[in-house]
């Protein structure tokens, strides 16, 4: 069972991201942050527990569940779409970069309004996504669905199962919008949660998948109050919202 990977024949496009160069972090924190984790072997107790656990999910999904898990799912900002203005998405994605400002502080929390944030987001979700596809691809875990036959995911993924890319995006914007708006965290920090059991209930990510996105999220936030050019930016972003509360 511990020869099982993640299958080189469902790998979608997201492995351009491997050749991305990071904006706030540097190479080496890159690395020593995909080193500083690794998945439960297949054949572990760990795992099993985990597939049992991601069954009685399964069995337990609701109408109401499944419509709002899937719409959660199509959330996700993409950097290289942002760089096309006429790309039929463009608009969606940065919709999707404010997704966790629009729910928490309504429909007025938009790139539009607040560019300065929309800068911060833009650089911290450039090196969330050249994080998730270096760990992901480094360690080649395989969905659940790879290895426990019963399960039956609403959808499957192009792209290894550690860590996950939801829950990353998750925490990491939920710690840098609490670092903003601190009165607001306890929603930011629910909402994160909710995505993350999200990946739980599609079918598609092991438990420890999002615990260690979540763990490296706040070691990313962590490197990023290191970074100068960071905290440029987040005092910008932070002065807009000062004047506008």
């Amino acid at each position: 069972m511990d020869t099982v990977h993640y299958p080189p024949k469902e790998y979608g496009s997201s492995s351009i991201y491997l050749i991305a160069k990071p904006y706030y972090l540097t190479d080496q924190q890159v690395e020593a942050l995909k080193t500083s984790v690794e998945p439960p072997a297949n054949s572990s107790d760990q795992t099993r527990k985990e597939l049992d656990y991601l069954l009685q999910l399964q069995q337990g999904r609701s109408p109401e569940q499944v419509k709002r898990v899937e719409f959660l799912g199509a959330i996700g900002y993409w950097p290289s779409t942002d760089l096309i203005p006429t790309h039929p998405e463009y608009a969606q994605n940065l919709r999707d970069l404010f997704f966790e400002g629009s729910e928490i502080l309504g429909a007025t929390c938009t790139a539009d309004r607040y560019p300065q944030t929309a800068k911060l987001l833009k650089g911290i979700m450039r090196d969330m996504r050249i994080m998730e596809f270096t760990i992901k691809y480094h360690y080649n875990r395989p969905r659940p669905y790879h290895l426990e036959p019963n399960l039956k995911p609403l959808t499957r993924i192009g792209s290894p199962s550690f860590a996950s890319g939801h829950t990353l995006w998750a925490f990491l914007q939920a710690y840098t919008w609490s670092e903003l708006l601190p009165q607001r965290r306890n929603e930011f920090i629910k909402l994160a949660e909710e995505i993350r059991r999200s990946r739980e209930i599609l079918g598609i990510h092991y438990p420890s998948d999002n615990e260690t996105a979540r763990q490296i999220s706040h070691k990313m936030l962590a490197y990023f109050f290191t970074n100068k050019e960071f905290l440029r930016d987040f005092e910008a972003a932070r002065a807009e919202w000062k004047t506008d509360n």
